[in-house]
């Protein structure tokens, strides 16, 4: 895949809502003024995938060293499982490492077996759980990933 990944400003909000309400059931997605709100909040950043001019997913990423936290990670459906996500992951961790994050949380719904399966990849554990965490009831796994890990 030849994709690039760039910071995300407040100008792509709204398509960065729009990515989110394809990736999550309507009511989980995020409005483009929240996005925008986190992008200028101190030690927040975001990280857009894009080929060919076309954005496929981004990353809202909190940062307050030494811990930075995923806030949402979304890729379009049509680009789901062609390494969209494992390549924002590799920048985000890296985006966070250099922001003085040694580690990065992150919730994702237990029965997400594809969200899973890509953090599983990425090094990520599970460190607790919060049962019935969502709106449809779901329990939301806690996983953690240690950024000083030797590759």
């Amino acid at each position: 895949m030849a994709a690039h990944i760039e910071i995300a400003g407040t100008e792509a909000a709204a398509l960065l809502a729009e990515i989110h309400a394809e990736a999550f059931p309507s009511n989980q997605a995020w409005a483009p003024d929240a996005i925008a709100l986190m992008l200028t909040l101190p030690g927040h950043f975001g990280l857009i995938a894009t080929m060919a001019g076309e954005v496929f997913g981004f990353a809202l990423v909190r940062v307050q060293a030494p811990e930075a936290e995923i806030l949402t990670l979304a890729v379009r459906p049509t680009m789901q499982g062609q390494g969209v996500g494992r390549l924002l992951f590799g920048a985000l961790m890296a985006e966070a490492a250099q922001r003085g994050a040694t580690e990065i949380f992150l919730e994702v719904a237990e029965p997400n077996a594809a969200a899973r399966a890509l953090y599983a990849a990425v090094g990520a554990n599970q460190v607790g759980c919060r049962p019935r965490y969502y709106n449809d009831g779901a329990n939301a796994l806690v996983l953690r990933v240690d950024l000083d890990r030797s590759a």
